[in-house]
C-alpha cells in the first residue's frame, strides 16, 4: 500500500511539471499573445498606418492642387467666352454673373466664311495625315524591324537622327519645292509628307513595339506560303492595335493643332484651318473680338477632348508595351 501512495504522489508531481514546463514555453513563443488581447493591432503598426496615409493624403492634395493651377487658363477662356468683350479683362476671376451666350454666334460668322468651314478644312488635314502616318510609317517600321538588308542599322540611326532635326531648318527648300510644283494654297504640302514616313517618332514606336511580337509568328506564316505583304497585313498589323491607335491619336492632336505649317503653304482665306482661322480673330490695327475667339477656342477644341478621351487607354496601354526594349 504504501508503494501504490508513493508512486501516485510521483505520478502527479510529474505531471504537474509537466503541464508548468508546458506553460512556461507557451509563453516563451508567444510573447505578444501576453501582451495583447486577441484582435488588437500594435503599436508601431497603428503608428505606420497613420503616417501612410497621412502622406498618402498630402500627395493626393498636392496633385489636386497642381491639377487646378494647369487647368486654370482653360477654365478662364471658358468663362471668358461667357462674358462681352469689354467685360473680358475687367474681371479676370472665373465667376460669370450674366451669361453672353451670343459670342457663339457672332464668332461663327464673324469671319469670311462660317467656322464650320475651317473646322471642315482642318478635319480633311487630319484625316489626310492621320491615314498617311499609318501605312508609310507601319511599313518602314516592318522594313527596320523583320527585312535584313545592307545598312539596315545605318539607315535607322539616320532616321533617329531626323527627330533632332528642327523644322526651320528644312521649310525652305520644302517651300521652293512645293512652290515649283504648283502646290501652295492646297492641301497637299500639309498631307504628302505623311505618306512618305517623314514623323520619325512615330517609326520608332512601332519599330519597338514589332520587335515585342515573337518571330515564331513570321515563320509560321513562312511555312504557310505567306510572303513579306501577307505577314505584314495578316500576322503584324493586327497585333498592332496599341501602337497603331497610339499614332492615330498623336497625328490627330498634333495635326489639328498645327499653326506653322498651314499659315506658310495657304494663302486663301476659305483653306484655312482652325489655328489660323483662330488667328484672324486679331486685328492689330482696330479692336480686336476676344469673346469671339474665346468661344471658337472652345469650340475647336471640343475634337480634341473627345480625341484624347477616347483614346486614352490606347495611348497608355501602346506607349507601354513599346518601352520594353
Amino acid at each position: 500500500m504504501s508503494d501504490l501512495q508513493s508512486h501516485s504522489a510521483s505520478t502527479a508531481t510529474s505531471a504537474a511539471a509537466g503541464a508548468a514546463a508546458g506553460t512556461t514555453r507557451g509563453d516563451e513563443r508567444s510573447p505578444d499573445r501576453r501582451s495583447s488581447g486577441p484582435g488588437v493591432p500594435d503599436g508601431p503598426g497603428r503608428g505606420s498606418s497613420a503616417r501612410a496615409r497621412g502622406r498618402s493624403l498630402v500627395k493626393h492634395l498636392l496633385l489636386v492642387a497642381a491639377s487646378l493651377l494647369m487647368i486654370y487658363p482653360l477654365l478662364w477662356m471658358i468663362a471668358s467666352s461667357l462674358r462681352p468683350t469689354d467685360v473680358i479683362f475687367r474681371e479676370p476671376g472665373l465667376w460669370v454673373s450674366d451669361l453672353y451666350l451670343e459670342n457663339y454666334a457672332e464668332g461663327w460668322y464673324a469671319l469670311s466664311n462660317p467656322f464650320g468651314q475651317y473646322m471642315l478644312n482642318s478635319a480633311l488635314v487630319v484625316t489626310g495625315a492621320v491615314v498617311g502616318n499609318l501605312v508609310s510609317c507601319s511599313l518602314a517600321a516592318y522594313a527596320f524591324a523583320r527585312l535584313q538588308f545592307r545598312g539596315r542599322t545605318m539607315w535607322f540611326a539616320i532616321m533617329l537622327l531626323t527627330i533632332m532635326l528642327p523644322i526651320h531648318v528644312i521649310v525652305v527648300p520644302q517651300y521652293i519645292l512645293f512652290n515649283q510644283l504648283g502646290w501652295v494654297n492646297t492641301f497637299i504640302p500639309l498631307v504628302l509628307p505623311k505618306f512618305l514616313a517623314t514623323d520619325a517618332f512615330f517609326v520608332f514606336l512601332m519599330v519597338q513595339f514589332i520587335r515585342g511580337l515573337p518571330k515564331e509568328l513570321d515563320e509560321a506564316a513562312r511555312i504557310d506560303g505567306c510572303g513579306h505583304w501577307k505577314i505584314f497585313s495578316r500576322v503584324i498589323v493586327p497585333l498592332m492595335g496599341p501602337a497603331i491607335a497610339t499614332t492615330a491619336v498623336f497625328t490627330f492632336l498634333w495635326t489639328w493643332s498645327d499653326f506653322f505649317t498651314p499659315l506658310i503653304y495657304l494663302t486663301d482665306p476659305s483653306m484655312y484651318t482652325v489655328p489660323v482661322a483662330l488667328r484672324s480673330f486679331l486685328d492689330a490695327t482696330s479692336g480686336s473680338n476676344w469673346g469671339a475667339m474665346f468661344a471658337m477656342s472652345i469650340v475647336s477644341l471640343v475634337p480634341l477632348f473627345l480625341a484624347f478621351l477616347f483614346g486614352q487607354k490606347f495611348l497608355v496601354r501602346g506607349i507601354a508595351t513599346t518601352g520594353g526594349k
